[in-house]
């Protein structure tokens, strides 16, 4: 892949991480464990799951920003690294997501066939966290269609290393 092309993929990943962390950010600066059960009453170990789960991937989105702001500001653009950085952000950002580590919200795949939201809770959750979701679940699909190919472009790398 050239890297003009790779370079405009990083910007459009630093921007979209850029919005993520900004919301991930906002809604855990102002959420608690308290004001969720107050929301809707429910279990709280699974409202301190949820939160743990959102904290982490702001973590990951995070970390994910400040590499694709390095490889921006390097003199030359650094391909190799602009790769790996992309293929890392799938791995923990996107994946993340759409498959917590705890399994307290999962991707329902059929939704793809019938145009609803794919993320799906374990347990009834408070409006304010369904919709938070909802309102990413467009952009970490795009990014992640966009992505795929380093997944399988890195696979592919590591098996001919062998």
């Amino acid at each position: 892949m050239g890297n003009s092309m790779v370079k405009v993929q990083i910007m459009d990943v630093k921007s979209f991480l850029t919005n993520t962390v900004s919301g991930l950010e906002s809604f855990l600066n102002s959420t608690t464990i308290d004001g969720l059960l107050s929301e809707k009453q429910g279990d709280k170990e699974y409202y301190k799951r949820i939160l743990g789960n959102l904290r982490k991937l702001l973590v990951y989105c995070e970390e994910g920003l400040d590499a694709c702001s390095v490889i921006l500001q390097s003199e030359s653009f650094p391909k190799g690294a602009a790769e790996k950085t992309l293929y890392g952000i799938y791995h923990k950002c996107i994946e993340e997501f759409f498959s917590p580590k705890n399994d307290v919200w999962y991707e329902d795949s059929r939704s793809a066939y019938t145009g609803k939201n794919s993320i799906k809770f374990q347990e009834d959750v408070p409006e304010s966290v369904l919709q938070l979701l909802k309102g990413f679940e467009g952009d970490f699909q795009k990014i992640r269609e966009e992505l795929e190919y380093y997944e399988t472009d890195y696979r592919t790398k590591m098996a001919q290393s062998k």
